[in-house]
């Protein structure tokens, strides 16, 4: 999978669901018809595409078409939130065919905390029956700030008593699989291209709102990750975007009673929930605060989207799921009427299609692309 022109090739054909025949492949990636052949016939020697049907192009002797075989490999993703560690298992499509979730415990015993997540990988792909052997890697998705590089969590804040620790290696050393660690926006960017509906933009803003927020930047198809892994940062309007923030807010104005308060990050759940059901029930207070949260929401995506000169915004996280239509319908205009926006091109704007678990489904597809995608820096000498 290594080989740069195979995995042009075998990128083609997972961007394509109906397949592609040998003469297309060759069209679309700029290969020799000889190479495309052996290339193809590797990849199903492997078992990772298969010849599906013929395609009757009018003239000419009908071609065959290649398609992936999803279940020939699979990755697993494990997103490690403040409030919930989720944990999936997904083909070579992004599709899952396995996941648990459960509350993150609270009390910063990373070790134990760690040794949690590495049983539940390993329990995962035990129950799947999918085969440890045919599993590519694991991902990670953590809050940042993280120090890629060293595939290390650093001192996430709302991860109390976590300091600088090396989770990447922990769980690689606890469940035998190779590992990547990446901020969970930025996974949750990479799930979007290579499972989402946006598999076809360019450039692209992802907005998470979860337990924390920030922004997965796609800039020429590439993702766009910083000096230390941590571009996507909201920086000052982060508070603004707290989910306890947010709670907060809505007890000291009386919308919410004192039961809610959040003492931990799972806590919010029941207050965002009662919320979302007081506005949605007409309470003028509920709906103000989500509209005033959407406002500022709407305001960074304008400005970001302005500066990347993105063509599509899609939001997604647990947060959003909760709070997503209203959000949506005051963020969708502000960004089609934005003066900096408009003129240039039409900017799309939308949830994602893969749920609440976008950033765990991000981590498995950090495997993904890492393994089977084009990666240009392959071919650099040094």
């Amino acid at each position: 999978m290594a080989d740069f022109n195979e995995s042009v090739v075998l990128d083609a054909i997972r961007r394509h669901a109906d397949g592609l025949s040998r003469v297309e492949l060759a069209r679309a990636t700029g290969l020799s018809p000889q190479t495309v052949s052996n290339i193809t016939r590797r990849l199903m020697d492997q078992g990772v595409a298969r010849e599906a049907g013929k395609l009757n192009t009018g003239s000419g002797k009908p071609r065959t078409l290649l398609q992936i075989v999803p279940t020939s490999r699979y990755a697993l993703g494990v997103h490690l939130d403040p409030a919930v560690i989720t944990t999936v298992l997904v083909d070579l499509l992004g599709t899952v065919v396995a996941q648990q979730s459960r509350r993150t415990p609270s009390g910063g015993d990373t070790d134990r905390i760690a040794a949690g997540m590495a049983a539940s990988v390993s329990a995962l792909v035990a129950e799947s029956g999918a085969g440890a052997d045919r599993v590519l890697g694991l991902g990670i998705a953590a809050p940042g700030p993280i120090d890629a590089a060293a595939g290390w969590v650093v001192d996430p804040p709302e991860l109390p008593g976590w300091g600088r620790y090396p989770l990447r290696d922990r769980l690689s050393e606890a469940t035998g699989f190779p590992a990547l660690l990446d901020k969970d926006v930025t996974a949750a960017v990479v799930a979007e291209r290579w499972a989402g509906a946006a598999s076809d933009s360019r450039n692209l803003v992802f907005f998470y709102l979860g337990t924390g927020s920030g922004m997965g930047l796609v800039v020429e198809d590439t993702v766009l990750r910083g000096a230390s892994g941590n571009a996507g940062e909201v920086g000052g309007l982060g508070a603004g975007f707290s989910v306890r923030t947010l709670v907060d807010e809505a007890i000291a104005l009386g919308v919410l009673g004192t039961e809610y308060t959040v003492l931990d990050p799972a806590d919010a759940q029941g207050g965002l929930e009662r919320l979302a059901e007081l506005a949605g029930a007409g309470d003028r207070r509920a709906a103000g605060l989500i509209d005033r949260l959407a406002v500022r929401i709407g305001r960074g995506v304008c400005a970001t989207a302005t500066l990347l000169d993105a063509d599509r915004v899609v939001f997604g996280g647990p947060v959003w799921q909760l709070l997503g239509s209203r959000l949506l319908a005051t963020i969708e205009p502000m960004v089609a009427s934005s003066p900096f926006v408009r003129p240039a091109h039409r900017t799309t704007v939308a949830s994602t299609t893969l749920g609440e678990n976008v950033a765990a489904i991000g981590a498995a597809s950090l495997v993904l692309d890492s393994a089977l995608s084009a990666q240009p820096r392959t071919l650099l000498l040094g």
